[in-house]
């Protein structure tokens, strides 16, 4: 069984400051760094560190043939990927004192796909595999009427959380990868357990995976509700954190492991990448994680 990712592919340019930039305001970073992002490649960079087989769909812009690179390093299957001469997706990302981060995305490549390159990318499909996708490419809702007819699981990361995702055939998802900010959005409330008990008696038959950083993180579904801590660690870039949460957890998923053991190595893989700085280059593998 493999993951197939219809991910978008980012240039990240972070930028570390005191504080977030306010409305009005410029300050200057003590520090700007590039590294290869994008929630897409993030997201198959921990599967493939986490042990999972994953093919990766993508434009790529001009200029950014690295971030394939870097995929194909940590064990991804690229040969989906197609080179175009548009720019490039790219991220700025600011990170304050304390780790945390703010992000802008310009999607560049990442929404130029085509409901034939789509087509392309899943025909090697089929059931039991697993389309993962975020709202930070165009096609999602063909890729996602493709894998049911395949009869696929669907695994969405509603990332950014706007109005366009309210337009998608949300009724076709199997697994919800949210963090407090998107379930807010979704569910209209900032409290976990309100979150857990508004999607239990949402119209969703499928599972939602709250991410909450420090806070921990919650499994819910119809009939199960269950809490995995945090592992504590020195954060010094929250970047990729929920990335690596959900290549972790998902990778779980395809060797058939239960979901308690799912949730407990993806927090303590997260717990490895906050420690340390970038997005897909703090992501770490397997072999890490279980020493």
């Amino acid at each position: 069984m493999k993951i197939y990712n219809l991910g978008s592919l980012n240039i990240d340019y972070v930028y570390s400051v005191d504080h977030f930039v306010a409305a009005g305001e410029t300050v200057s970073s003590t520090e700007r760094k590039v590294y290869p992002g994008g929630k897409g490649l993030n997201q198959s960079v921990a599967v493939a560190r986490a042990g999972g087989e994953v093919v990766h769909g993508a434009l790529i812009g001009e200029g950014a043939e690295f971030l394939v690179e870097t995929m194909k390093s940590s064990g991804v299957d690229v040969s989906k990927t197609v080179k175009t001469t548009s720019s490039p997706g790219h991220a700025i990302i600011q990170v304050n004192r304390h780790g945390n981060n703010c992000i802008m995305i310009y999607p560049g490549a990442n929404r130029e796909l085509t409901a034939e390159y789509v087509e392309d990318f899943l025909s090697g499909a089929g059931e039991g595999d697993i389309l993962l996708a975020q709202n930070e490419t165009n096609c999602v809702d063909k890729a996602f009427e493709i894998a049911k007819s395949k009869n696929m699981k669907i695994a969405f990361n509603p990332s950014p959380c706007d109005d366009g995702i309210l337009t998608l055939p949300l009724e076709l998802v199997d697994y919800w990868f949210c963090n407090e900010t998107e379930a807010k959005r979704l569910f209209g409330s900032d409290d976990p357990k309100t979150v857990c008990g508004a999607f239990q008696n949402s119209p969703f038959n499928s599972s939602l995976i709250l991410t909450l950083g420090e806070e921990g993180s919650y499994f819910v579904d119809k009939t199960r509700i269950i809490y995995q801590k945090a592992y504590k660690t020195k954060a010094v870039d929250t970047t990729a954190a929920g990335d690596t949460f959900t290549g972790y957890f998902l990778a779980s998923v395809l060797r058939g492991e239960p979901v308690e053991a799912a949730m407990d190595i993806a927090s303590r893989a997260s717990a490895i990448t906050v420690s340390r700085s970038g997005a897909s280059s703090s992501i770490p593998y397997l072999r890490e994680v279980v020493k």
